[in-house]
């Protein structure tokens, strides 16, 4: 028979990021707020801990809070900055604005300040390339978008200049290191003459940028069309919609 010790015991929060019922931040407000339960029993204090066995559950009132919980995609342009604002450039989330939501975007959500409320970009898309970005107000999103763990795939179309030999192309899809560290494999091939389709399952600052000059090639427009199983598809340059109920990443 094992005999568990409190130094095998976890915070409660952290256990609830793991199992992918919330993010830590949101964890920890539920707590405070009285709306989780660790075996039935409600946990209030924050920095609990428990054993990985037992079993986390949330009231209705989380439940109904992370149902009313907005997720947004836009298509971005290049100019604006993913996150947190540089000097002198402009955040993406300035675009989340009523007047340029999608025409086409048919859920029966109207569009609230509350929505922007702790809305916040899972994931980063360089100041100088566009499209496909997520910003929401899930943790559970969040956390299976962001961080090196994450197995969500992201598709790019990625002009380039430069030649770039059969070696090279096996290279981009398998060999290359950024920061001393070996590159995942990747799925690397020609869309057109001058454009490359990459799939990564890693997020690296600027990663297919530095990739390409590693070969050789100079990019000269950068695309991103997917995140997991949600397409960019015909959202226009500069415009967002709601993530839809029936779609998942």
């Amino acid at each position: 028979m094992t005999i568990e010790k409190n130094e095998d015991k976890i915070r409660v929060s952290k256990l609830m990021s793991e199992q992918g019922i919330c993010s830590r931040r949101e964890a920890d407000s539920y707590i405070e707020r009285g709306w989780v339960l660790v075996d039935g029993v409600p946990v209030t204090e924050l920095g609990t801990r428990i054993f990985a066995h037992q079993t986390i559950t949330l009231t209705r009132q989380a439940q109904s809070k992370q149902q009313a919980s907005v997720t947004i995609l836009l298509n971005k342009p290049i100019g604006y900055v993913s996150s947190q604002p540089e000097l002198g450039y402009t955040p993406a989330i300035v675009l989340l604005k009523p007047d340029s939501r999608y025409s086409e975007d048919k859920l029966p959500l109207r569009f609230s300040a509350t929505h922007l409320r702790g809305l916040a970009p899972a994931g980063r898309l360089d100041i100088d390339s566009q499209g496909l970005i997520v910003f929401t107000q899930d943790g559970r999103i969040a956390k299976q978008l962001i961080g090196q763990d994450s197995p969500v795939e992201k598709e790019y179309l990625v002009r380039v200049e430069g030649q770039l030999s059969a070696e090279g192309l096996a290279k981009l899809n398998f060999g290359l290191s950024l920061d001393d560290k070996p590159l995942k494999p990747a799925k690397v091939s020609w869309q057109n003459e001058d454009q490359l389709r990459f799939i990564l399952k890693e997020g690296k600052k600027r990663q297919v940028r530095r990739m390409c000059e590693l070969v050789g090639l100079r990019v000269t427009g950068l695309k991103r069309v997917r995140i997991g199983q949600v397409q960019l598809g015909p959202l226009p340059e500069g415009q967002w919609r709601y993530l839809r109920s029936d779609e998942r990443f």
